[in-house]
């Protein structure tokens, strides 16, 4: 690494793509010289310097926070820890897909949380192939609508997520789950409320389990046009709903869902008006 009194001598066009942009480590010293510098673009580089690292401390905190149940785990002596989630049980169409997640000991990701609150989707499949890359195992398991329509949206849920443990290519020795246990898992396993956003494991798995099935919709909407299917992503938008209303039902929407099963419900009988309408000739041919 080269010496504070060498990167003094560079530009401060050069510092800040090394520091800020590049985000290489500050050297000790580095921050103090700048702000003892007569220029005030020197000293305004110090300020950027001392703002990202206490961002970056405070990432660190934060990831370590989330990182405290595999923690435990891992202290305990279980090597293979697997975070499992799902994403899709809200929606009319398409599968509910889950997603199964080991990390190495102690590894992060900056940026990784509950896919919920990551909202732009390309910050996500970044994150998602992070994920894929730094994982120890990773896999995808899904329950299509005729499952969830069979079994009800929780237990294909839990199907999902077993599916999705046993794709994975190493047994884990422990499962976090965001609040559910799987009762036909033999694993040890821990369900933990919130859990998307208090593990990273059950974290990474939201993510991958939210941009699958979101690249599942979007296949899906170029097979059956015009519902809006990679928009809402399968979701009961009113737009949606009208598409439903004025197209039909498809194959993959959820008829055990309300606006899917009310769609093919057969029309009821006339208002009382029309039928009393019908009648007036007749009464007429009475008198």
């Amino acid at each position: 690494m080269a010496s504070v009194e060498d990167l003094l001598r560079c530009s401060l066009a050069e510092l800040t793509e090394r520091f800020i942009t590049g985000c290489h480590s500050v050297p000790t010293g580095l921050l103090e010289a700048l702000e003892a510098d007569t220029r005030q673009g020197a000293r305004t580089l110090a300020r950027r310097l001392r703002t990202q690292q206490g961002k970056n401390r405070a990432e660190g905190q934060r990831l370590r926070h989330l990182l405290r149940y595999e923690t435990e785990l891992w202290e305990q002596g279980h090597t293979h820890i697997a975070g499992v989630d799902e994403a899709g049980r809200g929606p009319l169409a398409g599968p509910v897909v889950a997603a199964a997640a080991i990390l190495p000991r102690g590894w992060k990701l900056e940026g990784l949380d509950d896919s919920k609150k990551i909202g732009d989707e390309a910050r996500r499949e970044e994150l998602a192939e992070a994920i894929k890359r730094g994982a120890v195992a990773w896999a995808v398991g899904s329950a299509e609508a005729e499952e969830i329509d069979r079994l009800n949206i929780r237990r294909a849920s839990l199907l999902a997520m077993h599916r999705a443990i046993q794709a994975l290519g190493v047994q884990p020795d422990y499962v976090l789950l965001d609040a559910f246990t799987i009762p036909e898992c033999t694993l040890p396993q821990r369900g933990i409320i919130k859990g998307d956003a208090l593990s990273l494991s059950i974290a990474a798995a939201s993510v991958l389990a939210k941009t699958a099935r979101d690249r599942t919709m979007r296949e899906l909407d170029v097979r059956y046009p015009g519902y809006g299917l990679a928009d809402h992503k399968g979701y009961p938008t009113a737009s949606h709903v009208q598409a439903i209303r004025e197209r039909g039902v498809l194959p993959i929407h959820r008829r055990s869902f309300a606006p899917v099963r009310e769609a093919l419900e057969p029309a009821g009988p006339p208002p009382q008006g029309d039928l009393f309408a019908e009648r007036e000739p007749a009464r007429g041919l009475l008198k």
